[in-house]
Formats: structure tokens, C-alpha cells, sequence
């Protein structure tokens, strides 16, 4: 049995060859361009994972400074506020301690005005009382006709004060 002699064998070495043929001027070309074509594809994505790091990086460093100057910002805001409520603090005692020392005035004023209010009323019925005591005394002392003399030097005084 020789297997060289079969027409299978025969069948099978000129398939196989022309695989071979097939294999050896198309395989090579092909594996190159498949091999080339993924390395270009790699290349590509390497490049843009390259580029999207650096927008990323890009993008983080943009909102790093951002929150920086949102946080100088915001302190900037609180020393303002804080310096507002100090300064609003300070004008609201200055200004509750002028009211005060101006009710306080009007107090002493009202008590003054009230003092003297009470001593005139006072000196008023003081006056009224020695009128009414020395009306009595004098009613007491002096008769009909020496108060008819007072009345006409007091009528004639009058008139010569009045001129």
C-alpha cells in the first residue's frame, strides 16, 4: 500500500499546496495589514484616551482654581458680612446711647419744668395765703376811715406811677 499512489493523497497535496500558495502570498499581506490596521486602532485610541486625560486634567484643574476663587470669594464675603454686623453692632449701641442720654435729658428736663411747676404753685398759694392773712390783719386793724385814706394815697400813687 503505498499511500502515494492513492488519488486522495494526491487530492490532498495539491490542496495543501495551494493552501500553501494561498497562505504564503496573501497570509503575510494580510496578517500585516490586520496586525497594521489594529495597531493604528490602538494607536488612535491611545492618543484620544491620551487627549480626553487632558481635558480632564484640563477640566479638574479649570474647576480646582474655580473652588479657589469661590472659596476667596466666599471668605471675602464673610470678612465683609462679619465687618457689616460689627460695624451695625457699633452704630446701634451709638445710637441707643444717644436715645438714652436724650430721654434721659428729657427726664431731667419734665422733672425740672414738674419742680418748678410746683414750687410757683406753691410761692402762688404762699402768696394767696399771706394776702388773705394780711387782708384779715389789716381788716382787723385799720378802721373805716384810715382805710379810705390808704385807698385815696394809693388811688393818687397810681396815677403818678401811671404817668
Amino acid at each position: 500500500m503505498a499511500f502515494y499512489l492513492d488519488a486522495e493523497f494526491w487530492v490532498a497535496v495539491g490542496f495543501v499546496t495551494v493552501v500553501g500558495i494561498f497562505i504564503y502570498r496573501r497570509l503575510p499581506a494580510f496578517a500585516g495589514r490586520v496586525l497594521d490596521e489594529r495597531a493604528v486602532k490602538i494607536s488612535n485610541e491611545l492618543n484620544e484616551a491620551r487627549r480626553l486625560r487632558d481635558e480632564a486634567e484640563a477640566l479638574l484643574g479649570e474647576y480646582k482654581r474655580k473652588a479657589a476663587q469661590a472659596e476667596k470669594e466666599a471668605e471675602g464675603i464673610l470678612a465683609e458680612a462679619r465687618a457689616e454686623a460689627s460695624r451695625f453692632a457699633s452704630e446701634a449701641r451709638e445710637q441707643l446711647k444717644a436715645q438714652i442720654e436724650r430721654r434721659t435729658l428729657q427726664a431731667q428736663e419734665k422733672i425740672a419744668q414738674a419742680e418748678a411747676a410746683a414750687v410757683a404753685e406753691i410761692r402762688g398759694l404762699a402768696a394767696d395765703v399771706a394776702t388773705a392773712a394780711a387782708e384779715k390783719l389789716i381788716a382787723a386793724r385799720i378802721d373805716e376811715s384810715r382805710a379810705r385814706a390808704l385807698i385815696a394815697g394809693s388811688l393818687s400813687e397810681l396815677s403818678d406811677k401811671l404817668n
